[in-house]
């Protein structure tokens, strides 16, 4: 397993959100989170990333992880892209991407190899990224998350708000980061989207894990979108 937590607790506070949540993902799946909202699928995120007060095992290929700080979690391979993309508006596409690189001091290499998945960023390297669309701020924002070159990618609905073309090329670049081995946790609302790309899917119900199963044991029980989506 690349990703594996273990009794894991996250709280803002002195609010407990997450309740002993046990989950795995390994290289080349895609495992989808789904739970309705405030369900704690954010918060699980950033508990792994570190940015909510957390308890519990923390393991990256089996070595633990939950003591880093979370500046040193991306340097370890981890990438995340957080809801609502939180790029550098005031800068450019390049100037976000070099953030990316200075999170584990690679060369720009690892920004071109990033930009392959996105050819569109290419003709906008020097555009302010608060002018670009809706679309090419996630580009942007999973591109930087590639410049890690990541073992393990967090994504957190990458799809919302966007154009179904959008979402369409979104969903490919997913699939052929699966492809070539990266570990995939998705966070995402719309279940059209997630099940053609899921390898597993996992229900989180008021910060306790419910269900996690084969994406083929989903589909054959439409009872469990309505009991844990209401869909």
């Amino acid at each position: 397993m690349h990703l594996a937590l273990r009794g894991v607790n996250g709280y803002y506070g002195s609010i407990r959100v997450l309740r002993d949540v046990d989950l795995a993902v390994a290289g080349g799946e895609i495992l989808c989170l789904l739970g309705r909202n405030g369900a704690g699928k954010t918060t699980l995120l950033r508990a792994i990333m570190g940015q909510v007060r957390r308890e519990g095992d923390f393991l990256l290929e089996g070595r633990p992880i939950g003591g880093l700080k979370p500046h040193e979690i991306p340097r370890r391979g981890i990438g995340y892209v957080p809801q609502g993309r939180r790029l550098f508006a005031e800068l450019t596409v390049t100037e976000n991407l070099e953030i990316g690189i200075m999170a584990t001091r690679r060369d720009r290499a690892a920004m071109h190899e990033a930009l392959e998945f996105f050819p569109p960023l290419a003709d906008r390297l020097h555009q302010v990224a608060g002018t670009l669309s809706g679309g090419e701020q996630q580009m942007l924002a999973m591109a930087r998350a590639l410049c890690l070159k990541p073992s393990v990618l967090l994504l957190d609905e990458p799809t919302e708000g966007l154009m179904p073309s959008m979402v369409a090329g979104i969903r490919d670049v997913i699939l052929r980061l699966r492809d070539s081995g990266v570990a995939v946790l998705l966070v995402e609302q719309r279940v059209d989207t997630v099940m053609p790309v899921a390898d597993r899917v996992a229900f989180l119900e008021t910060g306790v894990l419910r269900l996690d199963a084969r994406r083929a044991e989903v589909e054959a029980d439409p009872g469990l979108l309505r009991r844990y989506l209401g869909v």
